[in-house]
């Protein structure tokens, strides 16, 4: 690790204390301001393990990634409550407005998660010595959002019984009910987004711990066994349903490759 220039420590001693923005005429960063009264910044930026106390530098990015993950999290289980109030109420384009949402966010933790791929596996493990037996399993937020998920496949099923239809109706004739085979799909898109973020922390762990039946998580858990937890679906039916289709599937009313249509 390099060592701290004097124009280094000059800045992190600036960064310390309010700064005056020219603009507003006012310092920022005494807490007293709309925006941070409202947003609480005081509080949400004491948050982390103070500078001087971090194990290495890159704890900070590794602290805030997690903080900000589960704050997203927070938000897709909050949602999808929502979502479950216009399920039950029939109001489909509002659904959708919902689903819309609730992937975009877990693409957005997608995205996110990248931040730490920058850290090296020796500084990880340098920071792995302060986490105790800590893991994703017990994230409140991944928590949340699976009874949330649970809860909002029951309401998309309940959709569907008022409706008169089942699965293989919605996605055998489509035209006939558009509405509905929208919703799924759109839970189809979440579930995908879900996965992806999922696969981004396998990754993750990948170039981090590496991924072996003999190396274990701060759980106790073969980081091997990350692979079939990425793959396991929030919406098992609706990925089952193009199982049942496919097998059901034949030739007959299709053309051979070269004859006329």
């Amino acid at each position: 690790m390099a060592r701290q220039s004097e124009a280094a420590d000059a800045l992190r001693r600036a960064l310390d204390v309010p700064i005056y923005n020219k603009t507003l005429r006012r310092d920022v960063g005494r807490g007293d301001l709309d925006y941070e009264v409202y947003l609480q910044t005081r509080e949400l930026l004491s948050l982390q393990t103070p500078r001087e106390a971090l194990v290495v530098p890159d704890e900070l990015v590794f602290q805030i990634l997690h903080q900000t993950q589960e704050l997203w999290l927070k938000c897709v289980a909050f949602e999808t409550a929502n979502l479950i109030d216009e399920l039950d109420d029939g109001a489909i384009f509002a659904a959708l407005s919902v689903l819309d949402r609730i992937v975009v966010i877990h693409q957005n933790l997608q995205s996110q998660i990248r931040v730490l791929f920058t850290l090296s596996p020796a500084r990880f493990h340098t920071i792995r010595r302060s986490l105790g037996n800590g893991s994703g399993l017990e994230s409140p937020g991944y928590n949340q959002v699976l009874a949330a998920a649970e809860a909002a496949e029951a309401a998309l099923g309940r959709l569907f019984a008022r409706r008169g239809a089942t699965l293989l109706d919605i996605y055998h004739a489509a035209d006939g009910h558009p509405d509905l085979h929208r919703v799924a799909e759109r839970f189809v898109d979440w579930d995908g987004a879900f996965q992806s973020w999922l696969v981004e922390h396998f990754t993750l762990v990948r170039r981090t711990l590496g991924i072996d039946k003999s190396v274990k998580g701060l759980d106790g858990f073969p980081t091997v066994a990350l692979g079939a937890r990425m793959m396991r679906p929030l919406f098992g039916e609706l990925w089952n349903i193009r199982v049942e289709m496919t097998r059901s599937w034949t030739r007959d009313g299709g053309f051979a490759p070269g004859a006329a249509r």
